[in-house]
């Protein structure tokens, strides 16, 4: 039996009203190891309400959610905000509640290409930069699912391209399941394994070819070009400030990080 056959984490038929409002309606998902899954959905659809419920964070009023027993979970939220009086390094936040070594944090940031930014001032950084720091934190687990809350938020297209770039890579390192909210569907179909449509039920799901022809997410998205699979190739890379850096044989493709 496939060793990723059996889900990391599911959740089946659940319903949940929030204020007199229904925010979810009979929601089946799964994600399995060493795949991507990818939620999308217009504003107020309920996709970071979805995440909380498979976090545990917020119980349903119908259906069931189950992990895996001792599943690892690491966790990035859409946002984080820190109180700028508060004296915060990158190095003490990645430690705040677990024991990792200064090895271990080098090494994290290192993989999410932010390994300069440890004595720097959270307050500080800037949004892309921020966005590697949270998910370095999320990897500090070891996680065996990995969910993403927009991951990209506040940062410019060609960070969101690397920053995709770098989740796959990540998946590929650890084969771990990823749950991921976006928005992005640009440069997120190009990307991912599964893409679940939601708005408030699911809508459609799929492989990205099969959802972009499908009915219903056509009727929340339309069919413009910009939604099209989004891949390029150039000679140079950005650094996190978005300064433009050339890469040495740029030739063969230029730096996978792009």
């Amino acid at each position: 039996m496939d060793k990723f056959a059996r889900p990391l984490a599911e959740m089946r038929e659940v319903q949940l009203t929030l204020g007199g409002r229904r925010v979810l309606e009979q929601v089946d998902l799964a994600v399995r190891g060493n795949e991507i899954v990818t939620l999308v959905g217009p504003n107020g659809a309920g996709k970071s309400t979805l995440v909380r419920v498979l976090l545990g964070l917020i119980k349903p009023d119908e259906g069931s959610v189950w992990l895996q027993p001792g599943l690892r979970v690491g966790y990035m939220p859409q946002r984080l905000s820190v109180d700028p009086v508060l004296p915060l390094t990158v190095s003490r936040f990645l430690t705040l509640g677990r024991r990792c070594s200064e090895s271990q944090v080098r090494q994290v940031l290192q993989e999410v290409g932010a390994a300069e930014l440890l004595p720097a001032q959270v307050q500080s950084v800037s949004g892309g930069e921020l966005q590697r720091i949270l998910l370095a934190r999320a990897l500090l687990r070891d996680p065996q699912l990995l969910i993403l809350d927009e991951p990209v938020q506040g940062v410019d297209v060609a960070g969101q391209a690397d920053l995709y770039r770098l989740i796959g890579h990540i998946r590929e390192r650890l084969h771990c399941g990823i749950l991921m909210v976006s928005h992005d569907l640009h440069l997120v179909m190009a990307t991912t394994d599964r893409v679940v449509c939601l708005n408030r039920h699911i809508c459609c799901s799929g492989s990205p070819e099969d959802v972009r022809g499908d009915p219903a997410y056509l009727a929340l998205f339309g069919s413009a070009p910009e939604l099209a699979v989004y891949t390029h190739h150039h000679d140079h890379r950005h650094q996190l400030d978005g300064h433009v850096v050339a890469v040495d044989g740029g030739g063969k493709g230029g730096d996978p990080r792009g």
